[in-house]
């Protein structure tokens, strides 16, 4: 390798692209168009990356795995920054076994990060901690440090553990500090962020607060009665009953939760579950048949009695009920909460994060778009959509994700 090659590697290493451009923008060869992808990525020119990267890989060619593996880690980067989560993965893979093959352990761990931040926008906790117990402990480059350190920071925020996201996160900076690269000393800093916002809100005896992440793990283990609205379940001491397939089941025990001690009357019960705005014989024949159903589901850990006026809820066990509620109830809240990292999605990208159909997530885009909530560029499968950070809403590390998957 030339010296500067060399030297517009280590230029891009300290984050320095315009000292790597000025090296090799001139070059034509798969070395050259490597680096100058890798520039043009850091600079933000997503859509050039890809193809100077694409035609590196192709100039590589089989004779040179380590190098043409080194684009296909690249450009799985620029898929990650530009959200297009539908990338083929099994590229990514055989990449890092390459990489792993023939002994380049850093750009191995790098792949392997990668694939972590893109397990956790979608979701995949499980899958996400079994690759990070694939890291070794030879230590890494700070840069690397700072990347493993925020997606172990990452999952402890999905697994509403505080002090662990914290810790994680303090790492992160660390690491970032020393690697002096501004762009990742921001990202940790946009994460750490996110302890400091509000997680959900909690609605107990008619209270309403906002809740951070460390007092939401605190209400779920405190044996309280719960019904979670951020998942659709209600918990009670270690009994988890899910009501995420059962909307109308959800929204009776929500209304109950809500009211108690008290009972919640008849009418109240129709409008929140059927949004009947007159009762009549039949309604209130079909929130009989409805509550009957949602007896059945909490059977073991609560009663529905009725009252005069309606229906009452009666933990067996526990002498507290709240019900736990996302920081933000409106349409579409989730797309919402994805979008506020900052970052263009393309609608694949959201349907895969939020495990829904692409028609129903371009009629929600549809929707907030006609609401002026968010804006879109781009034309057909190179449509993204974005939306300015809100402030004090919390990122897609919190919402969208069920509790602990395995």
């Amino acid at each position: 390798m030339d010296s500067l090659i060399t030297a517009a590697g280590r230029a891009l290493a300290a984050g320095d692209p315009f000292g790597a451009l000025n090296r090799v923008a001139l070059r034509e060869d798969a070395p050259a168009l490597a680096l100058r992808g890798i520039a043009m990525a850091q600079l933000g020119d997503l859509a050039r990356a890809k193809a100077l990267l694409k035609r590196a890989g192709h100039g590589f060619g089989a004779k040179e795995p380590v190098a043409r593996a080194r684009c296909i880690l690249a450009e799985a980067e620029i898929a990650l920054v530009s959200r297009d989560l539908s990338w083929p993965v099994k590229a990514l893979d055989a990449a890092r076994l390459v990489l792993e093959t023939y002994g380049d352990r850093l750009n191995a761990a790098h792949a392997r990060t990668i694939e972590l931040r893109r397990l956790l926008l979608i979701g995949r906790l499980g899958e996400a901690e079994r690759l990070l117990g694939g890291f070794d402990e030879a230590p890494l480059p700070p840069a690397l440090e700072a990347a493993r350190a925020l997606a172990t920071g990452g999952i402890a925020l999905r697994r509403l553990q505080a002090e662990g996201a914290r810790a994680a996160f303090e790492r992160a900076a660390e690491a970032a500090g020393r690697a002096r690269i501004p762009a990742l000393v921001a990202e940790v800093e946009a994460a750490a962020r996110v302890l400091e916002a509000p997680a959900a809100r909690s609605i107990i005896r008619g209270q309403e607060r906002p809740l951070m992440l460390g007092e939401v793990a605190a209400l779920l283990a405190s044996g309280s009665f719960v019904v979670d609205a951020c998942r659709n379940v209600v918990r009670e001491a270690g009994t988890t009953v899910p009501l995420a397939t059962r909307p109308v089941l959800f929204s009776l025990a929500r209304a109950l939760a809500e009211a108690w001690p008290a009972d919640a009357s008849r009418e109240d019960l129709l409008r929140r579950a059927f949004r009947a705005k007159e009762a009549d014989e039949s309604h209130r024949a079909r929130l009989r048949v409805e509550i009957g159903r949602l007896r059945a589901e909490l059977h073991g850990i609560a009663e529905i009695n009725a009252t005069q006026c309606g229906f009452a809820l009666k933990p067996h066990r526990s002498c507290e009920v709240a019900v736990l509620a996302q920081p933000l109830e409106e349409p579409h809240a989730d797309v919402l909460a994805l979008l506020a990292d900052g970052e263009a999605w393309s609608s694949s990208a959201l349907a895969l994060a939020l495990g829904t159909s692409q028609r129903n997530m371009q009629r929600a885009l549809e929707t907030l778009a006609e609401a002026g909530k968010i804006r879109s560029f781009g034309k057909a499968r190179a449509r993204r959509w974005l939306t300015p950070p809100v402030p004090g809403f919390p990122t897609a590390l919190l919402l969208p994700a069920p509790l602990p998957d395995g």
